[in-house]
C-alpha cells in the first residue's frame, strides 16, 4: 500500500467500520468534529499558526475507491499559507497537530469540512470526509514579515540572532520557490536576506556568522540570474562571494559559467580551472571545462572561416578588403 492510499480499499468506510475507525482515532477538536490517527511519526516542532506548509493530501468518501481530492500526482506541491490557502477548517486544525515528515489519518465531520450543503456535485450535504495527509515541510513567514515590515533603527534593536534567523526564513522562501522554477521570486526573496544581513553590522567575534550567511545568499543569487539568462549579475553576486570565500568552489563555477555564457573564453577558464583546484572530481565543474573547449573550438573556427573569407582573392585579382 502506497503513502496515499487510504486503507478499506482506499475508501471512507461505512457504517460500524466508520464508527470503529473514529473510536481509536484522537479527537483534537474537542468536540470529536476532527479526529487523527498517526500512520507515521513526524519530528521536530508543531507547525505554527502563521505557517506556509508543504504537504501531500488525498481526501475521500464513502464508497468511493478513489479521492475526491489529491495533490499526490503533483511533481513538486504548491506551498500553501495556514488561513489563507486551505478552505477546511479542519485540515487547519489537523496540520497544527503534525510536524515534519508526519503521515497522519483525519475525519472531518461536516462543520469541519463541506458543512450541510456539500460541494456539489462531488461532495454530498452532510458529508464526513477521510483525509490522508503528509506534511513535508513548513516555513513560518510571520516572524518574517513582521520584522521586514520594521524600520531599519527598529531592527536594530533586536539581537543578531534574529536577523541571522528572519535572513535564513527568506532564503528558505528562496530555495522553494527556486524548485518551482520560480526563479524571478526566488531572486526577489534572496535579495531582502542579502538586504538585511548588509544592513546588519556586528562585533568582530560576530562577523563570521554575518559573512557565512551572506555566502550562502549571494551564491542563491548568482545561481537564480543565471537561470534568468543573466550573466553580468550572476558573475556580480559570486564574485561578492569570493570576496568572502576566495577558494569557495561553487562561487567559482557560478562565475565561470557566466563568463561561458558572455563568451568571456578566458575568464571562464580561469574561474572554471580554479575551481577545478578545490574540487578536481566534481562532475558539473568537470563538464563544464568541457563545455567551454567545445565552444572556443567552434569559436575559433569561426573566426579563422571569416578571416579567410576577407582575404579570400577575388576575380580582378584583389583580395576583399582591397582598394
Amino acid at each position: 500500500m502506497s503513502a496515499f492510499s487510504c486503507p478499506h480499499n482506499g475508501m471512507l468506510p461505512s457504517g460500524g467500520g466508520c464508527r470503529r475507525l473514529s473510536q481509536r482515532m484522537l479527537d483534537i477538536s474537542g468536540d470529536r468534529g476532527v479526529l487523527k490517527d498517526v500512520i507515521r511519526e513526524g519530528a521536530g516542532d508543531l507547525v505554527t499558526p502563521d505557517a506556509s506548509v508543504l504537504v501531500k493530501y488525498s481526501g475521500y468518501l464513502e464508497h468511493m475507491d478513489k479521492p475526491f481530492d489529491s495533490n499526490c500526482f503533483r511533481k513538486t506541491p504548491r506551498l500553501m499559507k495556514l488561513g489563507e490557502d486551505i478552505t477546511l477548517w479542519g485540515m487547519e486544525l489537523g496540520l497544527l497537530s503534525m510536524r515534519r515528515g508526519e503521515l497522519a489519518r483525519f475525519l472531518f465531520r461536516p462543520n469541519y469540512a463541506y458543512g450541510t450543503l456539500g460541494c456539489p456535485p462531488l461532495i454530498p450535504p452532510n458529508a464526513t470526509v477521510l483525509f490522508e495527509i503528509e506534511l513535508l515541510d513548513f516555513l513560518d513567514s510571520a516572524e518574517s514579515d513582521k520584522f521586514c515590515a520594521l524600520s531599519a533603527e527598529q531592527q536594530d534593536e533586536f539581537p543578531l540572532q534574529k536577523v541571522l534567523k528572519v535572513a535564513a526564513t527568506e532564503r528558505e522562501f528562496g530555495n522553494y520557490l527556486f524548485r518551482q522554477n520560480r526563479f524571478y521570486n526566488a531572486k526577489v526573496r534572496y535579495k531582502r536576506a542579502l538586504q538585511l544581513l548588509h544592513r546588519r553590522t556586528a562585533p568582530l567575534d560576530e562577523q563570521h556568522l554575518v559573512e557565512a550567511a551572506k555566502l550562502l545568499v549571494l551564491l542563491n543569487l548568482s545561481f537564480a540570474y543565471l537561470k534568468l539568462d543573466r550573466p553580468i549579475m550572476a558573475l556580480r553576486y559570486g564574485e561578492q562571494a569570493l570576496l568572502i570565500d576566495q577558494k569557495n568552489a561553487k562561487a567559482l563555477f557560478r562565475c565561470g559559467q557566466a563568463c561561458l555564457l558572455m563568451t568571456e573564453y578566458q575568464k571562464a577558464r580561469d574561474f572554471l580551472v580554479r575551481a577545478q583546484k578545490e574540487q578536481p572530481f566534481n562532475h558539473d565543474i568537470n563538464n563544464e571545462l568541457k563545455k567551454l573547449a567545445s565552444y572556443y573550438r567552434d569559436y575559433v573556427d569561426k573566426e579563422k572561416e571569416m578571416c579567410h573569407r576577407m582575404f579570400a582573392p577575388c576575380g580582378d585579382g584583389t583580395t576583399v578588403g582591397e582598394n
